[in-house]
């Protein structure tokens, strides 16, 4: 059974052995899990398909970023594997979100593209060092209408952009938050956070939430009181 719940789980664990001890904690008909560059570079592609073979759709959060024939192909090979969502940077460019676009297409079932708009853990001041002129909700909104000219199925972006993202693009175009914190959870490196419940209501799409459930005593109660607050 595929999840209906808008939470991605961050599997962000050093280990496969621990990512795959959570997953026998939680159900997939409850969420979705997020497999990111650490335990992907440590267990490589083989776990991806694991998890799915549990059920779980996966979303692999590699944000490649590279010229397109390039990135173009990785999605690919990352489609191989039978992921449910992966993304790119949106700074990569037009060029390069399209070809991957266009080399997905060409597959029967695709997985959806996502574009990473601007990191939750970057403030003005981060965004400043590197040459990017403006704010970082300026920001979020210029990238982010370049990924949906570009053909993309969404965007990664802070939940404090989320309520100006959904207004400025149609329903079906997905804004997956990051930097989501349970009522009284620690913000840990995230600057710019919200609410599972706030996230929602502003237009987030799907949440990705980690410390708050993979570090819980019981991790899949901590699951069951999310969707709850989302109630």
């Amino acid at each position: 059974m595929k999840s209906v719940s808008p939470v991605i789980v961050a599997l962000d664990f050093p280990s496969e052995a621990a990512a795959l001890e959570l997953l026998a904690r939680l159900d997939p008909a409850l969420c979705r899990v997020k497999i990111g560059k650490e335990l992907f570079t440590r267990a490589g592609p083989g776990l991806v398909e694991r998890v799915v073979a549990r059920g779980f759709d996966v979303f692999l959060d590699l944000k490649y970023h590279d010229i397109p024939n390039t990135v173009a192909a990785a999605c690919d090979a990352a489609a191989d594997l039978g992921v449910w969502m992966m993304n790119v940077h949106a700074s990569g460019g037009r060029g390069m979100m399209t070809a991957a676009v266009e080399r997905l297409a060409a597959r029967a079932s695709r997985p959806r593209l996502i574009a990473v708009t601007i990191l939750t853990s970057l403030g003005a001041g981060d965004l400043a060092e590197v040459g990017f002129a403006g704010t970082p909700a300026e920001n979020v909104r210029r990238l982010a209408r370049l990924a949906a000219d570009s053909g993309l199925d969404g965007v990664v972006c802070s939940p404090r952009e989320a309520a100006e993202l959904r207004a400025a693009h149609p329903a079906d175009f997905l804004l997956v938050t990051p930097g989501v914190r349970p009522g009284g959870a620690a913000l840990g490196d995230q600057k710019r956070v919200m609410t599972p419940r706030d996230a929602i209501a502003a237009g987030a799409s799907h949440l990705v939430i980690g410390r708050p459930v993979t570090a819980a005593p019981d991790p899949l109660a901590a699951l069951h009181a999310i969707i709850e607050e989302l109630k």
